[in-house]
């Protein structure tokens, strides 16, 4: 998740020439305050379940059988 704002901040803040460092801060901040304000989320997809099936080897399936 961390990635996907990155990658949307990186499009916005930077589509144009950034001057200073101080107008690459103001860009930042108005695009946090926009974002904060639509209550935008990730929609998650890949459930550990899938990640279970598709990375078998890194996600073992856990056995919590107790008897």
């Amino acid at each position: 998740m961390a990635e996907i704002e990155i990658g949307i901040f990186a499009r916005v803040c930077l589509s144009h020439r950034v001057q200073t460092m101080q107008e690459l801060r103001q860009r930042i901040a108005a695009v946090q305050v926009e974002r904060n304000a639509q209550r935008c989320t990730i929609s998650w997809r890949f459930t550990c379940n899938d990640a279970r099936d598709t990375l078998h080897d890194l996600y073992p399936a856990i056995n919590n059988k107790l008897d």
